[in-house]
């Protein structure tokens, strides 16, 4: 086990570990930050997508221990007072069914829309294409991903 600290949501905060413990786990188990859901374990599905310096990672397939320099940021912390034109347009749209992929969903969809905040249809469905939704609402989730957009604009 070894001591490390990381950067979550803004928190310095110091966990003690395995060194190949992912990030997930840490999240989940050890910082009580459950938005991040475990789906497959093999970085597949996108239900564990969090924020790596802006950037939309699986955090099930990386060790916490590589992150001590990086700015982690989860569901949780994806808004502080109100909500990012992204969730916005999730709740506008009532996009989710059962909802256990939506954090992942999110996540991707708003990484996705700092790199290219006007993309076309197709863009949107390449983008999202790694993150699987039990309940097959991609048309929503793609609507929604353009809604946001045009509230970013």
């Amino acid at each position: 086990m070894s001591s490390f600290n990381l950067k979550v949501n803004g928190n310095r905060v110091s966990v003690t570990v395995d060194n190949d413990t992912p990030l997930l786990w840490v999240l989940r188990d050890e910082l009580n930050l459950v938005g991040t859901k475990y789906g497959c374990g093999i970085g597949q599905c996108g239900a564990c997508t969090v924020h790596v310096d802006g950037v939309a990672i699986r955090s099930c397939s990386v060790p916490a221990s590589g992150l001590t320099d990086s700015e982690i940021t989860t569901i949780e912390g994806l808004a502080t007072d109100k909500l990012t034109p992204v969730q916005e347009a999730w709740k506008e749209l009532d996009v989710p069914q059962c909802g256990y992929c939506q954090a992942g969903q999110i996540m991707t969809a708003t990484s996705f829309l700092k790199q290219n905040p006007s993309p076309e249809k197709e863009e949107i469905r390449n983008a999202m294409h790694g993150n699987i939704c039990r309940c097959a609402s991609y048309n929503r989730i793609e609507k929604a991903v353009a809604l946001a957009a045009k509230k970013m604009s």
